[in-house]
């Protein structure tokens, strides 16, 4: 029987567009709820729809599915739902990548064992014609938890955001020095706001919606109006980066904190400044003002201080937290506040009486931000852990931990009908649901970012290295964790396996390397002789002897039969980030914190050849089986080719949008798979030298190896979360 799609191809091509557009509308209205079910789970009508008219398109046919009268039963509704949940939580990718939509479906949905979704995803997997990469395991964030739909259009970091009062917008401010206005229902940036001359680092919206403020660090605050994306009034007067801003309740006021010490009181109808209060020894981080308008809380050092707005005059300091306190947030009742500090804690005050009532516990990280539902019941609060944790006011008990980020979370603000949260965080935000906070995926990796992976020979098995001091052994036909190895006592960054696949090799910024037995999870032999942390590690093709590379600029040679230290190479002048040993054993590739490359003799310990041409670090590098060519991947956003012999430059790679943190070559010498900053994984044909297939995860990918099939691939992120993927459609 031919579908929906080749009927219309072939009988009515001139209606395409619009039947496209309208049949499920259709469908709908005349609640043909059999054909709209078989129409919305056809992947093909879902890739056509989404080449036509883009994804929010599509998102709405579901919801209009799901929310009418037409009488779908609760297995259509929940296939529907999770199909529409999938399509949100991987729009940002599929509006810049439609290629992509059969990778995020197969990553999201694969754990759904509904017939519908099974049979939607053999279809994808049975109608790509182009090379790609299919998740093995469900290792995407599947719709049905905590997190809707991710933000993506800043160049840099998020460092604040906040919620219009009608709860339909957010308004983002980043160390792009730009705001961005967001829709939170379809995800689209509705403006972007330009004339700070540095980064913006706070943003307050009015009570009637209207008009934003923004504070940055070129010493200013904005006036904006939200309705066009201009810019009113610039407040000058502030001698110092400007931190925080808060506006009155009423709207007609804001107060500023600053670097400078001070916190200024500005008139927003006439853009000036009203009062200036000192009292504060150090730079001022935070400040809330009390919901009847008349006080402010600041914070800065270990220290909160209440004001009087209408005098100036210091009414309280507040006490007791042992580090900076970097947030302030006070109840709607205006009776408590809760501060964020760089002691982990969030700490509940009294302001009547500045007296502490509870410390909240359970962050890994500094406390960036802390936000309190509408309601006073609950509190958000974000984490340089890369996670958010939802807390209960009354017992200061977690309820949830929110985890997605791949770095800091520097932000968050609540929606007034306290159900949705806004965070930000790298160059992304993401929107959640509060209600479902507590539905946590297992994390399927790390509790921290992984720095490194190897295959052993036989490509069974997976061994990985982590920013949380551990490795794990994982089994790559099932994803399955098998083992942790312990032992170091910080990150571990690098991990190589011995040619018989018995042994690996870790190294990590303890200053050691540690010889483990992969069938026993045992530590052998600690190798120490680098003064600053191990960063990389090779093992040579007879598998006797490792190559270490350092933050303290040298390269180190070991016998690993006896741990005993050969020979120490050096000639870097930044720290060395990665190495890679020739197949004939002869000869090692470093790559540097220098910008360059260098080759090196490893019989004689000198340098042969040095490889210039990256314009910042060097993060990463591969060489191809037949030992001519060296592929190397740099925080500049580029890979590049180059011809050992010569230490000539044959290529560079260019496509992906952030750093390169890793590249592996496939065992045919055919192809390059790197690892990128800006969340993808993407296959190059090393040959023509073009870009044949991207995946792009949750988060940050920091690592990545290919298996000796040369189609396993698997790959870890900046959240400790594990990919395993098979490279599908390659041609000999």
């Amino acid at each position: 029987m031919t579908s929906f799609i080749e009927r219309l191809n072939k009988f009515y091509p001139e209606k395409r567009r619009y039947a496209l557009e309208k049949f499920p509308e259709h469908l709908v209205n005349t609640a043909q709820t059999a054909r709209l079910q078989k129409l919305l789970t056809d992947f093909d009508f879902i890739q056509a729809k989404l080449a036509e008219f883009g994804v929010q398109a599509l998102i709405e046919d579901y919801d209009l599915a799901t929310s009418s009268d037409v009488l779908l039963n609760p297995e259509q509704t929940e296939t529907l739902q999770l199909i529409a949940g999938a399509l949100r939580l991987s729009a940002h990718i599929l509006e810049s990548d439609k290629t992509q939509l059969a990778g995020q479906f197969w990553g999201r949905l694969l754990s759904f064992e509904n017939p519908e979704i099974v049979a939607l995803l053999e279809q994808a997997k049975q109608g790509q014609k182009q090379p790609w990469f299919r998740p093995l395991t469900a290792n995407l964030t599947s719709p049905g938890g905590p997190l809707i739909r991710t933000f993506a259009g800043h160049s840099s970091e998020v460092a604040a955001v906040a919620i219009t009062p009608d709860g339909k917008k957010a308004l983002s401010a980043s160390r792009d020095n730009t705001l961005k206005l967001w829709d939170l229902a379809t995800g689209s940036s509705l403006a972007t706001l330009t004339g700070h001359r540095d980064r913006v680092n706070a943003v307050a919206i009015t009570p009637d919606g209207k008009q934003a403020v923004s504070a940055s660090y070129d010493q200013t605050l904005k006036l904006w109006d939200l309705a066009t994306g201009t810019e009113l009034t610039t407040l000058t007067g502030h001698r110092g980066w400007i931190e925080a801003v808060a506006i009155s309740p009423d709207g007609k006021q804001a107060v500023s904190a600053s670097r400078d010490q001070t916190l200024k009181l500005w008139d927003l109808a006439t853009g000036t400044e009203l009062a200036t209060f000192t009292g504060h020894p150090s730079g001022v981080k935070a400040v809330a003002i009390t919901p009847d308008g008349k006080k402010a809380v600041s914070a800065s050092m270990n220290t909160l201080k209440l004001w009087d707005l209408a005098t100036g005059s210091q009414l309280a300091t507040l006490t007791g937290h042992t580090d900076w306190v970097l947030a302030v947030a006070i109840t709607p009742d205006g009776k408590q506040e809760v501060s964020a500090s760089e002691d982990k804690t969030l700490k509940l005050w009294d302001l009547a009486t500045g007296l502490e009532l509870a410390t909240l516990t359970g962050h890994h990280g500094w406390v960036k931000a802390v936000a309190i539902t509408p309601d006073g019941k609950q509190v958000v609060s974000a984490s340089w852990d890369a996670t958010l944790k939802l807390w209960d006011l009354a017992t200061g008990s977690q309820l949830a931990t929110l985890t997605g980020h791949s770095g800091a979370v520097y932000a968050v603000a609540i929606s007034p009908d306290c159900k949705k949260a806004v965070s930000a965080s790298m160059n992304t935000l993401k929107l959640w649901d509060l209600a479902t906070g507590s539905k946590l995926p297992s994390l399927n990796g790390h509790s921290r970012g992984i720095k490194a992976l190897a295959i052993t020979p036989d490509g069974k098995k997976a061994v990985s290295a982590s920013w949380d001091t551990t490795l794990k052994l994982w089994d790559l036909a099932t994803g399955s964790q098998l083992a942790t190895l312990t032992g170091h006592r910080h990150w571990v960054d690098a991990v190589a396996i011995t040619p018989d696949g018995k042994k690996a090799v870790s190294a990590s910024k303890d200053t050691t390397l540690k010889l483990w037995d992969l069938a026993t999870g045992t530590e052998l032999t600690t190798f120490t002789g680098h003064p600053s942390g191990v960063k990389a590690v090779a093992i040579t093709p007879d598998g006797k002897q490792a190559v270490s590379a350092s933050w303290d600029q040298t390269l180190k040679l070991w016998d690993l039969a006896t741990g005993s230290e050969l020979s120490t190479f050096r000639g870097h002048s930044g720290s060395v980030e990665a190495v890679a040993i020739t197949p004939d054993g002869k000869q090692a590739v470093s790559a540097s914190y220098d910008n360059t490359l260098k080759l090196w003799d490893l019989a004689t310990g000198s340098q042969l050849a040095t490889l210039t041409g990256h314009r910042r670090w060097v993060k990463a590098v591969a060489i191809t089986p037949d030992g001519k060519q060296a592929v190397s991947a740099s925080k500049d956003n580029t890979l590049k080719v180059w011809d050992l012999p010569t230490g000539s430059e044959l290529a560079t790679l260019t496509g992906h949008r952030s750093g390169v943190y890793a590249v592996v070559i496939s065992p045919d010498g055919k192809q390059v798979v790197s690892a990128s900053f800006d969340n993808t994984l993407k296959l190059w044909d090393l040959v023509t030298e073009k870009e044949l297939a991207t995946f792009t995860g949750d988060n940050a990918m920091r690592s990545c190896a290919v298996a000796p099939d040369g189609v396993t691939v698997v790959a870890g992120e900046m959240s400790g979360q594990m990919y395993f993927l098979r490279l599908e459609g390659l041609r000999d």
